[in-house]
């Protein structure tokens, strides 16, 4: 079977690349073998970031538009369509609350569904020269597998009213002045930065990223008590054999410092 997803574990990081000529298009293939990436990745206790990048010429560019054809063509279309949304918008969301570090590695084009992937991410990096946007507006769509709602999150209402309703198409630089990406880097840099970006988020135990991540969704849900919850996830972490060990060893190292060191 052709591989749509190809998966690589490096140390602490499961790398999952999309590699679906040409342009990585969104359809139910995809999805599942995404989703079955992230399973893997929210399994393995070793695995502390899954990695998203690209092999083709874009990052993602969004749905199969052969598959928006034939929806289109047909009675019921619409309603299947639809259905490719909706199993996006699930995903998307699980990989939102995944208890891991999640990392988009933008090298080139995310438009439409594909911007949406990433923002689904924890983290994001773009090629200086990258295109990122949401187009629909001006094919009488929306972004409707979650980009009106995590874009808002990440730039306001303001900046949000002008990129989408104005289809408005963004450089990686752009887009990190704006806070869509946290970094942005010239392509040449991108793929070395970002792997070492990625291990240094996967030394830390893969129980306080998720517990970090779950106090974070905490400040945004007003049905939750995010300082509860950090107490909560505090007590928990203090019983962790990993944070135990680490923290055991930060204090023997304190402890041996020289006085002037402690200064």
């Amino acid at each position: 079977m052709t591989r749509s997803v190809v998966t690589q574990r490096i140390g602490r990081v499961l790398v999952a690349t999309l590699s679906k000529p040409p342009v990585n298009a969104i359809e139910d293939d995809l999805l599942s073998q995404l989703g079955a990436a992230l399973d893997v990745a929210i399994a393995d206790d070793g695995i502390g970031v899954l990695h998203l990048r690209s092999e083709q010429r874009v990052f993602c560019a969004g749905a199969d538009l052969a598959l928006m054809r034939e929806c289109f063509s047909a009675p019921q279309g619409p309603d299947a369509m639809t259905g490719v949304v909706r199993r996006m918008q699930h995903l998307f969301a699980r990989l939102e609350a995944a208890p891991l570090v999640t990392l988009a590695e933008i090298g080139a084009a995310a438009l439409g569904g594909g911007l949406e992937l990433a923002l689904a991410c924890d983290l994001r990096v773009a090629a200086l020269d990258a295109t990122l946007g949401l187009p629909e507006a001006a094919l009488g769509l929306l972004p409707g597998a979650g980009g009106t709602q995590r874009l808002t999150r990440l730039c306001g209402p303001g900046i949000a009213r002008r990129l989408i309703l104005g289809a408005e198409v963004l450089t990686g630089a752009q887009a990190q002045e704006l806070g869509i990406v946290q970094w942005a880097r010239p392509q040449g840099e991108l793929a070395a930065w970002t792997r070492e970006l990625a291990a240094r988020y996967a030394a830390a135990p893969k129980a306080a990223l998720a517990a970090n991540k779950r106090c974070i969704a905490a400040q945004a849900d007003p049905e939750r008590d995010g300082f509860a919850e950090e107490i909560a996830e505090t007590r928990m972490l203090y019983d962790h054999p990993e944070t135990r060990l680490k923290v055991t060893e930060f204090l023997a190292r304190s402890a041996s410092r020289k006085p002037k060191e402690m200064r």
